[in-house]
């Protein structure tokens, strides 16, 4: 996921603008400074349990770390991530570079592991701009790694398209393949940010967004979250082309999950803001209409949203804001431009610190609760997930500004060091 960085003044020429900038960010400034030294009275939301007790069982770093190949040396920040399961090993993509932000020096590596401690290398993928977003799927013997190209200027939100490698029979891997219609089926049609590549009941599926460039400057264009599928997991279609997509507006990052009875469930960061507010869209569709989707709004930003189906519940993995409220609206003067709104929440998100964090669908009230936190700190998430071994536990990736560190502010931690983390959760019924 991108952030805004430092010069938030200069997407705007017009003085008015310029004059509103300085006054928000002396008084997030001030905010950040207080939330820094008295963390500890920043409470966490009320727990709310389902189904299920979590309890963490396990943290270990995995970058730096021992076991990693001497072919794949992390750099400083170490944040996007996927990891996947495939002929008995488990696959681990990864993103590094100097800091979070668009750099010629960014790499995606990529390891497997039979025990994940000991890792194997497999592939560096560069190409002298930025690359980030990798998306494992695995489906009918055949591992893809989908991934974003953008630009390499570290202040721009810079979508060229999206790109696969595909592991070859023997082992080894792939060109990296820039995709266009003939080579990606509609994804290939614009400049989209791949965002979650799933397989659900033997079908595959990928979440993408196009006119990603609308969220760190944006005018009048939607974006667009298409939510495709694929026979061969190649040549992607929407799953309803007589809808298209799925969310228009300001949605951009979206996991979903099916229920049982077939209803799907998903969540969609709304950063850009739209009609419904700012935050996230909390969304459903009903069994046979899984392309009508009905969203209502939620003040929190759910940022690198990944959803889970367990034991009759829908889980959620994402990030949490950690101002006194929590929300990521401030919703302080709802007949303010989409604009200036827009601008205000920028500037509050970027000063306070955040955490990793799972949540729950509640059932028949199509809203988001917290559980718990997972380790971490200043700039964290971007999950990936593994079901474990044992009987109700799932395995969590994901990255984090040093958990032994100190909480930074989140641009702070954007410009500092990460790394990425392994944890083993379990989940027991009440």
């Amino acid at each position: 996921m991108w952030g805004m960085r430092r010069p938030l003044a200069l997407l705007f020429t017009v003085g008015s603008m310029l004059a509103f900038a300085c006054s928000e960010e002396r008084s997030a400034g001030s905010a950040a400074d207080a939330a820094t030294e008295q963390d500890a009275a920043i409470l966490p939301p009320k727990v709310e349990l389902g189904r299920h007790r979590v309890d963490l069982v396990e943290t270990r770093q995995i970058i730096p770390g021992p076991g990693l190949p001497a072919e794949a040396p992390p750099q400083a920040s170490n944040n996007n991530l996927d990891v996947v399961r495939h002929d008995g090993r488990v696959y681990l993509a990864w993103r590094t570079g100097p800091s979070h932000y668009a750099s010629t020096s960014t790499a995606l590596y990529v390891l497997s592991s039979s025990d994940e401690r000991t890792w194997r290398f497999e592939a560096k993928i560069s190409a002298g701009f930025d690359l980030r977003e990798p998306r494992w799927l695995s489906h009918a013997g055949t591992l893809r790694l989908w991934l974003a190209r953008l630009g390499n200027d570290p202040n721009r939100f810079q979508p060229k398209g999206a790109s696969f490698v595909e592991r070859k029979g023997d082992g080894t891997w792939g060109a990296l393949v820039d995709c266009t219609v003939d080579t990606c089926g509609a994804l290939g049609a614009s400049n989209f940010i791949p965002w979650r590549a799933k397989v659900e009941r033997g079908v595959p599926y990928l979440v993408a967004y196009d006119h990603g460039e609308q969220l760190y400057a944006p005018t009048g264009v939607p974006v667009n979250v298409h939510l495709f599928t694929a026979e061969d997991g190649l040549l992607w279609k929407d799953l309803d082309p007589t809808i298209g997509p799925v969310s228009v507006g300001g949605g951009s990052e979206t996991d979903f999950v099916f229920a049982d009875d077939g209803a799907l469930y998903a969540v969609t960061r709304n950063e850009r803001g739209d009609e419904l507010g700012f935050g996230s869209k909390v969304c459903r569709a009903a069994p046979g209409a899984l392309a009508r989707w009905t969203c209502k709004s939620d003040a929190k930003k759910y940022d690198s949203p990944l959803m889970f189906w367990h034991d009759g519940e829908a889980y959620l993995i994402g990030r949490r804001h950690l101002s006194p409220t929590g929300s990521y609206d401030l919703e302080e003067n709802l007949d303010r431009p989409l604009l200036e709104r827009w601008f205000k929440n920028q500037v509050d998100y970027k000063v306070w610190p955040k955490r990793c964090a799972l949540w729950r669908w509640v059932q028949g009230e199509d809203r988001v609760a917290y559980v718990m936190d997972l380790p971490s700190r200043g700039d964290t998430c971007f999950p990936g997930m593994l079901r474990a071994d044992a009987a109700g536990e799932i395995v969590v990736y994901d990255y984090s500004s040093p958990i032994d560190g100190p909480d930074l502010p989140w641009n702070e931690g954007q410009i500092g060091e990460t790394r990425i983390y392994r944890h083993v959760l379990r989940f027991t019924a009440r």
